[in-house]
């Protein structure tokens, strides 16, 4: 015969099944006391009432206490070990979005359609602003002092790439800021001759964009000015000395005034109100047309420059369509809503893994002349047929 073993039961008395009971209501009179606390505390309950770990300490004597006491122990190890990874895992899905750092030179009002061109170029690259993208914008107001602080302030945010889109100064403080963050940007000039790039095939380095050759344009407009107003022999320019190519601007369009035999007076503004004083002195140098340079702060102030033309009634050329839109007389250029939106494509390419190194610089290879002639009407103006003859829009 086998020899019978008996194996001891763990009995409950009377007295461990009251006292299970009184504890597990002290329990329930404990957990207002938690939740008053949690109140105290401004509403931040403390981790037992968090992650519902007080369930897991009340003594349940019906389980055994040596069991109850074990299987508290490890159901307590295996949720605050699940818990653990929590955070890193949430700081990967917020960094999981890139991040755009948007720099520029003027004000966001007079931008706004540009900037609707460069979302639109993002898209292209299939990259939608609060969807799977981020943009940090950063404008100087007008006041390019203020762009390389707003270009630090983009590199201490540790953005993925920076949308320098505000012109030459833009990119400069840009370049200045960061050897390691991607940069594409939009500039008048020549990016080699500013030392953005070293080469337009081959940039090298973390910047590359895109160049609407400005510089090159601005004798054309001189040619075109004299073709609509052919017998006039003092045409002024209108610079902004904040522009770093004021100079190297202002020579090639004296240089192509001299061979025409035009006096060219140059006045100078980078403000609202020096603008203002730019035409008055223009009139009284009894200047018969005008020139207005290419500037991101010109570019903003369109509208008062329109208006000055106008009121002086001073035949002016500009650089963008957007002028003769608002009522300038003539406009020659690039499509400036183009230029963002190839722009916004770069960004994305860039995004997307390719490096600004081996991203050549873009240029445009098509030019708008748009022609006003309502605002030709108003000053006495026959519009030649050689420029509607090869005019990309005429407005009537």
């Amino acid at each position: 015969m086998k020899a019978s073993v008996t194996v001891p039961k763990i009995v409950t008395s009377s007295s461990d099944t009251h006292s299970g009971r009184v504890s597990a209501a002290r329990g329930a009179r404990d957990e207002p006391r938690q939740l008053r606390r949690t109140a105290e505390m401004g509403g931040k309950p403390p981790l037992i009432q968090r992650y519902r770990i007080w369930p897991l300490l009340s003594h349940n004597p019906a389980r055994g206490q040596i069991e109850g006491l074990a299987m508290r122990r490890r159901e307590l190890l295996l949720l605050l070990g699940g818990m653990m990874p929590a955070a890193p895992a949430l700081r990967a899905q917020q960094k999981a979005m890139p991040v755009i750092g948007c720099l520029h030179a003027a004000a966001p009002g007079p931008f706004a359609s540009y900037m609707d061109a460069f979302r639109r170029g993002l898209g292209d690259a299939g990259y939608v602003e609060g969807h799977s993208v981020a943009i940090e914008y950063r404008w100087a107001e007008g006041h390019s002092d203020r762009l390389p602080a707003l270009a630090a302030d983009l590199v201490s945010q540790k953005v993925d790439v920076i949308a320098a889109v505000g012109g030459v100064a833009a990119a400069l403080a840009s370049r200045n800021a960061t050897t390691t963050i991607p940069v594409v940007f939009i500039v008048g000039g020549d990016p080699v001759g500013d030392g953005l790039v070293a080469s337009l095939a081959r940039p090298g380095g973390n910047l590359t964009g895109i160049s609407i050759m400005t510089g090159e344009l601005m004798p054309k407009r001189l040619e075109l000015l004299l073709e609509l107003v052919p017998d006039v022999g003092v045409i002024g320019l209108l610079m902004n000395p904040n522009n770093p190519n004021a100079e190297r601007l202002t020579r090639e369009v004296q240089d192509a005034a001299r061979i025409k035999g035009l006096q060219l007076p140059i006045l100078k503004a980078s403000t609202e109100s020096e603008i203002d004083g730019a035409f008055a002195s223009f009139v009284q140098m009894r200047t018969h047309a005008l020139q207005v340079g290419s500037d991101p702060y010109f570019a903003s102030r369109r509208e008062q420059i329109v208006a000055l033309a106008a009121r002086y009634a001073v035949p002016t050329i500009y650089e963008w369509r957007e002028f003769a839109v608002a009522g300038g007389l003539i406009s020659y250029g690039t499509s400036l809503a183009g230029m963002y939106r190839l722009a916004g494509t770069y960004v994305g390419r860039v995004l997307a893994g390719a490096k600004p190194a081996d991203l050549p610089v873009q240029q445009p290879t098509k030019f708008e002349l748009v022609v006003n002639l309502k605002t030709a009407k108003a000053l006495g103006l026959s519009v030649p047929q050689s420029i509607l003859g090869r005019a990309d829009e005429v407005i009537e």
